[in-house]
């Protein structure tokens, strides 16, 4: 959509084919328990500057809403809270030469300028050297593990970085606490607004209508959707997954093909509820333990005013899955009772009758993983051997994390570098 916004101030005339019954991937909406809030857990930071820039185009900056929230460790079936500095010095599992050593990694990373050099070194070689074995296979391992699983031996230290750089981010000067905002609404206020200023600019958006191939026909290219219409365009530009961009495009050369299907992504399996209490008020508990299903717990009500769900909590129970990972093959009740037998082992006040409503999402290609060499080797061009066929994806964000604050960036960019491709001559059709 910012991709399409932006060509469109470029004088192009976009054309948006989505598959999903609505727009907005990732970020879209969804309804629970009669509520409408986001599909996976999203937060705005004070950092994200071209995020911010297009709510204020949006005329969305007035419903913004910030607010200081308080961060979760669950360790050795332990609870604690770890939201200032004093906490963390009081921390049990880690003696005070490893939380020096701790701290030292998260200070230095957050200084990095410079996370081309990161990808040559594994993360796990990265954070033993920086943080000592201990602290590496006390702390950092289970939490690779929970967000990459196997996938965690072959990322490199810029998967990491970008993590740790992004969150210090979000920390106030002086204060030290995170600060995290929203929209009113949530998501589908954003999508909606946005959905709207496409409409009177003149473009059109297709939903519910999946892309099945597209050729290259000389000046054109022709794309042919699911029900059998075919339609023609000066340009595409594929913002899909790097193995649908393959599946779809017959004509890429080999060379391109082997390079989009050897990009590893990561899934995620996210439940969502709706309960009567709050579990324990951290916006994000971070987990070590291995027997816990989930991979964080995310109460999103410790920032939105519960009274937007009449007095209920938003909890989030996210776990990033690789491609062969049995849950895929789970139904959502299973999926539900693994979840709830862990809650209630974790908050001994949990009951699972205070459970209003439960939602389960899946997406397979979730995030790109920034594997080592990742740049040289895997990352997608914008061009393609076909001279009408671009691709503009979230496997382009070279240094491995996920959020919508680099994905607005990545599609502002890219706008910029479509704009010089097509100055030749500006298409019609996009």
């Amino acid at each position: 959509m910012t991709l399409a916004h932006r060509l469109r101030a470029a004088g192009m005339q976009p054309t948006i084919l989505e598959a999903a019954p609505q727009s907005g991937g990732l970020a879209a909406s969804q309804s629970i328990g009669g509520y409408t809030w986001d599909r996976f857990y999203h937060v705005i930071l004070l950092s994200d500057r071209h995020l911010l820039a297009l709510l204020d185009e949006l005329g969305l900056a007035s419903r913004l809403h910030w607010g200081v929230t308080r961060t979760g460790f669950y360790t050795d079936d332990t609870l604690y809270s770890m939201s200032d500095s004093l906490e963390f010095l009081r921390f049990p599992p880690l003696g005070l030469v490893d939380k020096a050593r701790l701290a030292g990694t998260i200070l230095y990373a957050s200084r990095v300028k410079d996370w081309r050099p990161l990808e040559s070194i594994s993360v796990s070689e990265w954070l033993i050297r920086l943080s000592g074995r201990r602290t590496f296979e006390r702390i950092w391992l289970p939490l690779l593990k929970s967000k990459l699983g196997d996938n965690y031996k072959n990322a490199s230290a810029a998967f990491i970085w970008a993590i740790i750089a992004r969150l210090y981010a979000a920390r106030r000067s002086g204060l030290k606490r995170e600060m995290f905002g929203y929209v009113e609404g949530g998501y589908d206020t954003i999508l909606r607004r946005f959905r709207e200023r496409l409409d009177a600019t003149g473009v059109e958006m297709v939903c519910g209508q999946p892309v099945t191939a597209i050729h290259d026909v000389g000046g054109e290219a022709e794309v042919c959707l699911q029900g059998g219409e075919r339609r023609l365009f000066d340009k595409v530009v594929l913002t899909i997954s790097c193995p649908r961009v393959a599946a779809v495009c017959p004509q890429l050369s080999d060379a391109e093909r082997e390079r989009l299907n050897r990009v590893v992504y990561q899934g995620i399996i996210c439940g969502s509820m709706l309960v009567r209490k709050p579990l324990a008020n951290y916006y994000v508990t971070n987990i070590t333990d291995a027997w816990v299903p989930f991979t964080a717990v995310i109460e999103m009500t410790s920032l939105v005013d519960r009274e937007r769900f009449d007095g209920l909590s938003l909890v989030y129970l996210p776990r990033y899955v690789t491609q062969s990972d049995r849950a895929w093959l789970a139904s959502d009740q299973e999926l539900w009772e693994e979840n709830l037998r862990a809650l209630e082992r974790m908050y001994p006040h949990f009951d699972r009758g205070d459970v209003v409503a439960t939602q389960m999402s899946r997406v397979r290609d979730m995030l790109a993983v920034s594997t080592l060499g990742y740049s040289d080797h895997l990352l997608p061009p914008l061009a393609t051997s076909l001279p009408n066929v671009y691709v503009a994806n979230s496997a382009q964000i070279a240094n491995g994390t996920l959020n919508v604050e680099e994905t607005v960036t990545l599609a502002n960019q890219q706008a910029e570098a479509l704009r010089s491709h097509f100055r030749a001559g500006v298409p019609a059709r996009a």
